[in-house]
């Protein structure tokens, strides 16, 4: 399957850009698999993913748990939590 990645903020620091095209491995079916596949992509991803668990998720915009399918995905964003004030 093919899949935009978007990264921002400090993991697109970690990673080193803002965006990817990518085939995923047919094993990746959820996010948390795609993380798990990210982080054995380099140690830039690995690093970028290491508290994967604070890293949040988006499919083709839409806000999205970690055990989230990714069946038709077009797009895939990951973003660290977003604090306001």
């Amino acid at each position: 399957m093919t899949v935009k990645l978007l990264y921002f903020a400090w993991v697109r620091e970690k990673v080193g850009h803002a965006e990817e095209v990518v085939e995923l491995p047919p094993a990746a079916k959820t996010i948390a698999d795609v993380i798990a596949w990210l982080k054995t992509r380099g140690p830039e991803f690995a690093a970028a993913f290491e508290r994967d668990q604070v890293i949040r998720a988006a499919i083709d915009q839409m806000h999205v748990k970690h055990g989230a399918a990714i069946a038709g995905a077009r797009e895939i964003a990951f973003f660290p939590p977003v604090t306001g004030g």
